[in-house]
């Protein structure tokens, strides 16, 4: 065979090749795009919370090449804040992004997993969640939901909340309408107070009206952004029931099992990304917005008295005593907690504690 004919039917080939490779190859890529919709519980671009559910959603979308196509849906976009969970465990959505305490109504051991009363820092959390056995409780809790969930941000240490009254004792909270959710709300209304569970988006109008006489939320952060000093003058701390509240991400079991290895490696990733940017964002936050709340607005900071302290610790224990009665799964995850709590607490005190004292004392603050 000359060399020419050989060239000229090697380039027929090649092309031909080329097609047919061609061919194969666009439908494997388009095969490979996933569709992602993403509902949470905030209003869109809330600080923090909302801008920390949307990072999270792009992070994947970016970490992919766009080959996970994510749809973010803010609270009332797609569904409401508090249908989030039941649209992704229906697979009518892929993943929300809430705190997970909105669902103690379906089982008590959800609370858990965002923040209880006296419960865990941001830290002991973290330690909890992923070396002491917290990821394996929830996902036995999850599942049977149909969902599979993962730390997602986190807002540390929040404040007690924002009263139209001064709170001397635990008789100062009977008979008050408070928007708390979560267990905590379970304290309160053992203290003879009335919990109510609102989105972030309808708390401010209900504290405006007069509809709820009390608002916990998260800290100053947020707090100034909802202006809450407009309808409440006494800023109280520490919160007792939310000590280090952790977001999550929820995903469809079925789907996420639908992923590949590398794929559902991505979401950890970007997951556990935001669950440290978060936190750093409301520590780098929470300092100047409270001088602002104080010296801008006004606002009367508060501590709660040790005998408040007493009363919560008291209504605290009934509540964990029915929480552990409703089942089996609950009382593992409520002695799972406590046990981290000692162990990782004890250590806190000797090490971060101890530290964070003797440093106030040298310098004076």
């Amino acid at each position: 065979m000359k060399r020419r004919d050989f060239i000229k039917k090697a380039g027929v080939a090649g092309v031909g090749g080329a097609a047919v490779a061609s061919s194969l190859a666009a439908p494997a890529i388009a095969q490979e795009r996933i569709e992602m919709a993403v509902v949470s519980t905030w209003p869109r671009d809330f600080p923090g919370l909302g801008t920390g559910a949307q990072r999270f959603a792009q992070r994947v979308s970016d970490m992919t090449d766009g080959r996970i196509q994510v749809q973010y849906f803010a609270a009332g976009e797609r569904v409401g804040a508090f249908d989030a969970f039941d649209e992704v465990a229906s697979g009518n959505a892929q993943a929300y992004h809430a705190a997970d305490y909105y669902w103690k109504g379906k089982h008590p051991g959800w609370a858990y997993f965002t923040s209880v009363p006296f419960g865990l820092t941001y830290t002991e959390i973290n330690a909890w969640i992923r070396f002491m056995g917290g990821q394996e409780l929830w996902d036995e809790l999850s599942s049977d939901f149909g969902l599979k969930c993962l730390m997602c941000g986190s807002t540390g240490v929040q404040m007690g909340g924002w009263f139209n009254k001064e709170i001397n004792s635990a008789d100062d909270l009977k008979g008050l309408k408070m928007r708390i959710p979560g267990l905590g709300g379970d304290v309160m209304a053992k203290l003879g107070a009335s919990p109510v569970s609102l989105p972030g988006g309808q708390i401010y109008e209900n504290l405006v009206s007069g509809a709820i006489d009390a608002t916990e939320w998260v800290g100053p952060w947020n707090d100034y952004v909802m202006k809450f000093y407009e309808a409440a003058k006494y800023y109280y701390y520490p919160g007792m029931h939310e000590p280090g509240s952790m977001l999550a991400v929820g995903m469809n079991k079925s789907w996420w099992e639908s992923l590949s290895p590398s794929d559902q490696l991505v979401i950890e990733a970007a997951a556990s990304m935001e669950n440290d940017v978060m936190m750093s964002e409301f520590n780098a936050n929470n300092g100047t917005y409270l001088a602002r709340l104080i010296n801008e607005q006004g606002v009367e900071l508060r501590e709660f008295n040790d005998d408040i302290y007493d009363s919560f610790g008291e209504a605290a224990e009934e509540v964990f005593g029915e929480a552990r009665a409703h089942s089996d799964l609950a009382n593992r995850i409520h002695e799972s907690f406590a046990a981290a709590r000692a162990d990782v607490g004890g250590w806190g005190n000797i090490a971060e504690v101890a530290y964070i004292r003797q440093r106030n004392r040298v310098l004076g603050v």
